[in-house]
């Protein structure tokens, strides 16, 4: 049990009242300027990762409920640590730390997951935050995880790239993330076949069998085996396996927006919205294109066809408008008062709105993420917490917000800002020369 409160437990913060004096909250008769309103949502969402992060380890925790913060307390994402690497990045650009307050934090994550369980070099899905143990997902899947691993690995990235050319201890940083993102053995994961596997268990190999096969989140993951200088894949498992021999292509529209890429399950409308997230916090979809595909069309087509379907609301859901949109997967209601998770999207879309959709949406949908985050705003005495604003809510079932966070939807929130004012996370991945080396090697066309 903690014996003191998570802001007194972690050193340092960025709290709501420490924003420069033209980001302070307003009252609503005020004007406040786009800027300002970027601040602070970023602002307050590095508090996820800041001051409620695990105390030892350092890394991002799965969850935060404000309500009851000892609950689910030792249990840290490994995909939410590599979007914490990155949002700390942010911090100390945005000034909310300085940089000798980041590389205290760095150093207590890289060593912690230098002392993690391993298996072929990929971090599972869950680490326990005390012992840096695995904690198991599933009943198999108690191994490595290579998304999740992707995930951390390209905040890895971004880390070596911030700090390679600073100082002697700078360095140092940067080539500890190096190391440890080099020595995972993205080639294994592939079981001798041309495609990647999602899974590996030391107690039940791959018996999960489940490929990486686009559109989804894990394009990331074949980009940075690609990249690999030690164990890489070949050109063949990207084709078979995500691009599926171009199976990927569609040819479908909706809303006058071509969706470009076939989405399982809804080859009209569009999946979940953290497709067009996870892959591109610090891949950069402008002017990134394969054989098969446009990454900048389909990006922005995903997101401008997420925000039309609510606007048009066909389920006459309460509430949904130009101004309140975004399906994702994030915690749910549901009509009969259930709890739960639910990976949203105009086919699976049961009346709950993601802050994160819309505004990790920010570099595709530029002006109707700025709507959402104003309505947002406008309603923070509801949806604004000390982590930024609650992960779900639901005008149809009487304003109904969950008030709890999940690190994976805090995290594209900052991030996906940050590319949008300034590119600076893209920038930082795709200078990278192994990964420059990786998208060669995948026959990708980058004219950004």
């Amino acid at each position: 049990m903690l014996s003191c409160s998570p802001q007194e437990e972690i050193e340092g913060g960025f709290g709501l009242s420490q924003l420069p004096k033209d980001s302070q909250p307003v009252s609503p008769e005020e004007e406040i300027s786009d800027q300002a309103l970027l601040d602070i949502v970023q602002s307050t969402t590095f508090n996820y990762f800041w001051d409620f992060a695990h105390p030892k380890a350092g890394a991002a925790r799965e969850r935060y409920h404000p309500g009851n913060p000892s609950f689910d307390q030792n249990t840290v994402a490994v995909g939410g640590t590599g979007f914490g690497l990155m949002s700390i990045i942010v911090g100390v650009e945005r000034g909310f730390i300085t940089k000798t307050e980041a590389i205290s934090r760095f150093q207590k994550i890289l060593n912690f997951l230098e002392s993690a369980d391993r298996f072929h070099g990929a971090w599972p899905h869950w680490l326990d935050g005390n012992t840096a143990k695995v904690k198991p997902f599933s009943a198999k899947d108690n191994g490595g995880d290579i998304v999740e691993t992707a995930l951390l690995v390209q905040g890895l990235i971004c880390v070596q790239e911030y700090f390679n050319s600073g100082t002697e201890i700078e360095k140092q940083l940067s080539q500890q993330a190096k190391a440890l993102w080099e020595s995972v053995e993205w080639n294994w994961f592939t079981n001798g076949k041309e495609t990647l596997l999602w899974h590996w268990s030391p107690e039940f190999g791959f018996d999960i069998n489940l490929g990486l096969k686009g559109y989804n989140e894990t394009l990331i993951a074949y980009v940075l085996a690609a990249s690999s200088p030690n164990f890489s894949i070949g050109k063949a498992a990207y084709e078979n396996g995500w691009a599926s021999q171009g199976s990927i292509k569609s040819s479908n529209e909706s809303y006058n927006y071509p969706l470009v890429v076939n989405h399982p399950g809804s080859p009209y409308l569009g999946g979940p919205l953290f497709f067009s997230h996870y892959s591109f916090l610090g891949l950069n979809p402008n002017g990134l294109a394969d054989a098969y595909v446009n990454y900048d069309q389909a990006t922005m087509s995903h997101a401008n066809i997420n925000y039309q379907y609510c606007v048009e609301n066909p389920k006459n859901f309460q509430g949904y408008s130009r101004d309140c949109w975004g399906l994702t997967a994030s915690y749910t209601r549901n009509s009969d008062g259930s709890r739960g998770y639910k990976a949203h999207s105009p086919v699976n879309d049961n009346g709950v709105i993601t802050p994160s959709a819309a505004l990790s949406s920010f570099p595709y949908t530029p002006e109707y993420s700025m709507r959402a985050l104003r309505f947002f705003y406008k309603n923070r005495d509801k949806l604004l917490g000390p982590a930024g604003f609650y992960d779900a809510f639901s005008p149809q079932y009487g304003f109904w917000v969950t008030e709890t966070y999940l690190a994976i939807d805090q995290g594209p929130e900052i991030i996906m800002i940050e590319n949008y004012r300034s590119g600076l996370l893209w920038k930082l991945f795709m200078q990278n020369s192994q990964i420059q080396k990786g998208l060669d090697k995948l026959g990708f066309v980058y004219t950004k």
